[in-house]
C-alpha cells in the first residue's frame, strides 16, 4: 500500500514514474564501468544504485512498512547516446531531484493509511529462532521498540 500511495503522490507531483524495476546495490562512491555496467543489464538491473539496500533491510528487522523513491541522475556509462557524466552533472540532476523529492513526500504524506496494513508488520514473528529463555534481559529492554512484543 506504501508502494502504491507514492507511485500516486509522484504522479500528483509532476514526476516520470516507471511503476516496476529491478535494484543494483553496489559499493559506492563510484561510477560504474562499462563492463560492469553491460553486465548489470545483462543481469535485467534497471537501476544501479548506492544505497536502499541497507536500508530496506533495517526497515523489514524494523517491521516497518517501507517503499523506495528511485531517482535516477544519469545513464550509466553503457548508454552510447549519451556522454560520460561528470560529478558536476550528477550534483546537477541531484537538485532537481531533491527539489521533486520534497513535492512527492508532501504529496504523500496526506495518503499514508493511519493503520498499518502490510505484512511486515509482524516480520519478525517467525524470523528469530533463539529461544527466548536464553535471551537476556537487558538484551530484550534495549530491543524493546522492535522486538519487544514477541517478549510479552
Amino acid at each position: 500500500s506504501l508502494r502504491q500511495v507514492l507511485i500516486q503522490a509522484a504522479q500528483t507531483a509532476g514526476a516520470t514514474v516507471h511503476q516496476s524495476g529491478s535494484y543494483l546495490c553496489m559499493e559506492g562512491p563510484q561510477f560504474s564501468t562499462k563492463a560492469e555496467s553491460e553486465t548489470y543489464r545483462q543481469w535485467g538491473m534497471d537501476i544501479i544504485g548506492m544505497t536502499n539496500l541497507q536500508e530496506a533491510k533495517l526497515a523489514r528487522e524494523a517491521e516497518m512498512a517501507y517503499a523506495t523513491i528511485a531517482m535516477s541522475t544519469d545513464y550509466d556509462c553503457w548508454h552510447e547516446e549519451h556522454d560520460a557524466v561528470t560529478v558536476d552533472q550528477v550534483i546537477a540532476v541531484l537538485q532537481q531531484n531533491a527539489t521533486l523529492a520534497q513535492k512527492i513526500v508532501a504529496a504523500a504524506v496526506p495518503l499514508v493509511p493511519t493503520e498499518p496494513d502490510s505484512e511486515v508488520c509482524d516480520a519478525l514473528k517467525n524470523a528469530m529462532i533463539t529461544d527466548r529463555e536464553l535471551v537476556s534481559k537487558e538484551t530484550i529492554h534495549k530491543l524493546k521498540p522492535i522486538i519487544g512484543k514477541y517478549f510479552l
